[in-house]
């Protein structure tokens, strides 16, 4: 059996006590000790015990107090290093996360840009190619080159707004928060075929840049997730001010909802919700199976002016 810490020192303590209990009566002490001050009576010598037994019960309570003070410190030290390291823990698979997603975007670009955009320069080529060998009065067939070398070149077009639009959002210098989330909205309603309805409260005139991206890119990741896994037939998408101190967004869907239990953290919500603690807010994703998902991203507004701007990702 395992001896319990500290026996050992107790059992030698009560032994100690015990001989000096032993030779305290065999020899008599408190008699010679009792006579022995009895000489010293003008200098009241003889309270001298008692006053001693009462410094030594007030030291052992001011070392128990210390004891107990001490292992609660330790206590907290011992779950601040836990904090912390939990924190570390997180901020490195941020990280890897972060570093991840940054290499898929950029081979998506490559490949985009590789497959599709030589593509299209391909096709505008080979149209020129076949202006340049038809006949003089072969008008139709100079027409049809001509036509099929401008849907080539308007294709090409809407590749490099689609992949502008992915490197930074440039609605929002263009057109502000509130118009740029409404041109969002439409243009998602046009390319799944669902309801997408945007409504906001009057807002400032400038909510300042970080807090914008914040908000867009929560709004695109929100619709993204809705339209690979929702399965939904409206969307609702809500920027409001609940408080004077409180900037509000609600992405809400009727889609099929999830499981909490079994829901995992994606690369967008985990960037999505960094956006958010760097502005001191939070982003809540809350949801049921058969009840759709609300997404909420809340942003006080003194980290509207007092957050620096976020770097957009290469």
């Amino acid at each position: 059996m395992k001896r319990r810490p500290g026996l050992g020192d107790l059992g030698w303590v009560v032994v100690v006590t015990a001989g000096a209990y032993g030779l305290s009566v065999a020899f008599e002490l408190h008699e010679h000790y009792a006579r022995w001050l009895g000489r010293y009576e003008h200098w009241q010598l003889d309270e001298l015990p008692l006053v001693l037994a009462v410094l030594a019960g007030c030291l052992a309570w001011y070392a128990f107090r210390r004891r107990r003070e001490a292992l609660a410190e330790l206590r907290r030290r011992v779950q601040a290093e836990a904090h912390v390291g939990d924190l570390l823990e997180h901020n490195r698979e941020l990280a890897q996360r972060l570093i991840a997603l940054q290499e898929s975007e950029r081979r998506a670009l490559a490949r985009e840009l590789h497959d599709e955009f030589g593509q299209r320069c391909s096709a505008i080529r080979a149209e020129t190619a076949w202006l340049r060998r038809c006949a003089v009065d072969d008008r139709e067939g100079m027409l049809a080159a001509a036509r099929r070398a401008d849907n080539a070149a308007h294709d090409l077009y809407q590749l490099v707004r689609d992949l502008l639009r992915r490197l930074r959002p440039a609605d929002l210098d263009a057109l502000g928060l509130v118009a740029a989330l409404q041109a969002q909205c439409e243009s998602w309603e046009e390319r799944t075929g669902v309801s997408c309805a945007f409504h906001h409260d009057v807002l400032p005139a400038s909510l300042g840049e970080s807090v914008d991206i914040a908000v867009y890119r929560t709004v695109q990741e929100g619709l993204t997730n809705v339209m690979r896994h929702a399965g939904a037939s409206l969307v609702r998408v809500r920027l409001d001010r609940p408080s004077a101190s409180e900037l509000c967004l609600t992405v809400q869907d009727d889609g099929d909802g999830m499981d909490p239990k079994a829901a995992t953290r994606g690369l967008g919500l985990l960037g999505a919700r960094e956006r958010a603690a760097a502005l001191g807010g939070s982003l809540e994703v809350d949801g049921r199976l058969g009840s759709g998902v609300r997404l909420t991203l809340r942003i006080p507004l003194p980290a509207i002016v007092e957050a620096p701007p976020l770097q957009e990702a290469a």
